[in-house]
């Protein structure tokens, strides 16, 4: 006789049940993975050359630790030692200068070479003039390059891939070849048959011309968002008000790169200031400053020199977080 259960035949196993008998397999997996992190974060998991677990070794650390100190003091050596002995050589006498240049101040500090560089030499008046230069170089390289990029980048007429490529052949012309033309028009400019020469314009007009700015810009305004601009466009924004309000705002750190390569750019020019401001008051600091070497006195030379140095080292250590994240030239939005 056959006899059945009083639960009734044995149900078919169904997904929950399937998914209660692997959960605690799944909970191993977790926990499997949780601790793999853990113990990667507590050996030190970067990108590095050499991890943490590695620094614990004693020929790693003895080996790779004395040779990092050496990089960082010739480093350091390499790059800020020409600035302090420069700042010495401003606050030394010219005789110690020429017989022991490497002491220490052996006969004292002579602050009087930076009163004497100021007053006596005009370097005042020679500072004056190159901030004059600099600061008109800026605006017509800024003018130029951001409404060149905004053009090529942003409104992209008809005609852009032809102008594009214009402005890049421009840029395999060594700068040597134009000097000539250049000069002649300057000399005589087009149209309106007057001469710059002895004038700021004849240094301001020839820097805005710069085909480098221009590519560096719109290739940061090709990473922008385009549906910014679409947005803009709908709320009736013109090409006008969406430069000036969408793209600008944007565009900082690019901005930051350009405003410090053309700030530095016209501190340093030596030859174009030395042929078109041929007036003496009109000359910058590397126009004039190598011109008195041979009536001046050393010590005041060198800290006429140190003046010179100031504001390029001071813009870049002012600038220089804008100035590294522009140069990688990434884009504009995170996210």
């Amino acid at each position: 006789m056959t006899t059945t259960s009083r639960l009734g035949p044995a149900s078919p196993p169904t997904v929950l049940d399937a998914a209660a008998g692997e959960a605690p397999e799944a909970t191993r997996s977790v926990t499997r993975a949780r601790r793999t992190r853990r113990v990667s974060s507590d050996d030190g998991d970067d990108r590095s050359a050499v991890s943490a677990s590695d620094w614990r070794r004693p020929s790693v650390r003895w080996t790779l630790g004395p040779t990092h100190w050496l990089l960082l003091v010739l480093l350091v050596v390499w790059c800020v030692g020409p600035l302090l002995l420069l700042a010495k050589f401003a606050v030394t006498p010219t005789q110690d200068i020429l017989r022991t240049p490497m002491a220490i101040f052996p006969n004292g500090i002579a602050w009087s070479n930076l009163s004497e560089a100021w007053n006596d030499v005009q370097v005042s008046k020679y500072f004056v003039n190159t901030i004059v230069l600099a600061a008109g170089a800026w605006f017509s390289q800024i003018l130029v390059a951001t409404t060149g990029g905004y053009l090529l980048s942003v409104l992209r007429p008809r005609y852009a891939r032809v102008l594009q490529a214009a402005v890049l052949a421009t840029l395999f012309v060594p700068a040597v070849v134009l000097l000539v033309p250049l000069y002649l028009t300057v000399l005589d400019t087009p149209v309106f048959h007057t001469s710059l020469v002895n004038s700021f314009w004849g240094v301001w007009l020839p820097a805005g011309a710069s085909a480098f700015n221009v590519v560096l810009v719109q290739r940061f305004f090709d990473n922008l968002p385009r549906e910014v601009f679409e947005a803009a466009r709908v709320d009736g924004a013109g090409p006008y008000r969406l430069f000036w309000s969408i793209v600008l705002p944007m565009s900082k750190p690019i901005l930051g790169v350009v405003s410090i390569f053309a700030v530095i750019a016209s501190w340093k020019d030596f030859l174009w200031p030395l042929l078109v401001l041929r007036n003496p008051d009109l000359q910058p600091l590397s126009v004039r400053l190598p011109s008195i070497e041979a009536t001046t006195d050393k010590g005041v030379l060198m800290a006429a020199l140190a003046i010179s140095t100031l504001i390029p080292i001071v813009l870049f250590l002012v600038f220089q977080r804008m100035f590294l994240r522009g140069a990688g030239l990434g884009g504009a939005v995170k996210g």
